[in-house]
């Protein structure tokens, strides 16, 4: 017996077939995604997310450069991170998308592109690309203040995801990178500050030591001098 999908039925199935169809947005690992239109992404320094599926329409990405880098003072090293940058770009099709710095695959001098991150986003089939780059002035407060001054700093997931809320009237940012299709980016105003990483989900002071030396790590080189200071009057 020779049975036949009905025409309702077919065109219901092309139709959800094409609909869970998505483009994709490949970051390197020097980069972390932050948000994504209005909703934190949850990632750590232990897990690192390199793809980020997108449905067609409008989206806004918050993303920042993060890296390991050798220590000025030291044989060991340190992170370096960015502000935050917003990627606002329009998908039209099952596109693959990869974001790179602007000068080439990988960063030459990772301090510098921390403070003014220059990224260009292609795409595979090397069609034009739709997008904007706006870069943040947001910052984390340093261990340091956090510890000694008992201040609270900025979270940057949650201001990240703000900046990429479609209901948000105003982006509170530094200045606009880049914007129109393309395929390469414009300088941008230099403003971000490289700031240290707050602390992994779940971390506890349970062992000093390793505290202390995870911290110091992730400290830039203003942070560092700060906690010498400190310490030293300790003594």
């Amino acid at each position: 017996m020779k049975f036949t999908l009905p025409l309702s039925a077919a065109l219901l199935a092309l139709a959800t077939s094409t609909s869970a169809m998505a483009a994709n947005l490949t970051i390197p690992m020097s980069f972390e995604y932050l948000a994504l239109d209005g909703k934190e992404i949850d990632t750590n320094m232990f897990t690192h997310k390199t793809d980020l599926e997108l449905d067609n329409g409008s989206h806004k990405i918050a993303i920042r450069y993060h890296d390991m880098v050798d220590d000025d003072f030291s044989d060991s090293q340190s992170f370096v991170k960015s502000s935050p940058f917003i990627v606002a770009i329009n998908v039209d099709g099952d596109h693959e998308y990869q974001l790179k710095p602007i000068d080439g695959e990988f960063v030459k001098k990772p301090k510098s592109f921390a403070k003014d991150p220059q990224i260009v986003i292609s795409r595979k089939d090397n069609g034009a690309v739709d997008y904007k780059v706006t870069q943040t002035d947001y910052e984390e407060s340093t261990f340091i203040s956090n510890l000694f001054s008992g201040n609270k700093g900025e979270d940057i997931d949650t201001l990240a995801a703000s900046a990429t809320d479609s209901n948000t009237k105003t982006l509170p940012v530094a200045a606009v990178a880049t914007s129109a299709t393309v395929t390469a980016t414009a300088p941008a105003a230099s403003k971000p500050a490289v700031k240290v990483a707050t602390p992994a989900a779940g971390e506890t002071a349970t062992h000093p030591e390793q505290m202390l030396q995870y911290w110091w790590l992730q400290a830039d080189e203003e942070t560092r001098k700060e906690f010498m200071s400190w310490a030293i009057k300790q003594l």
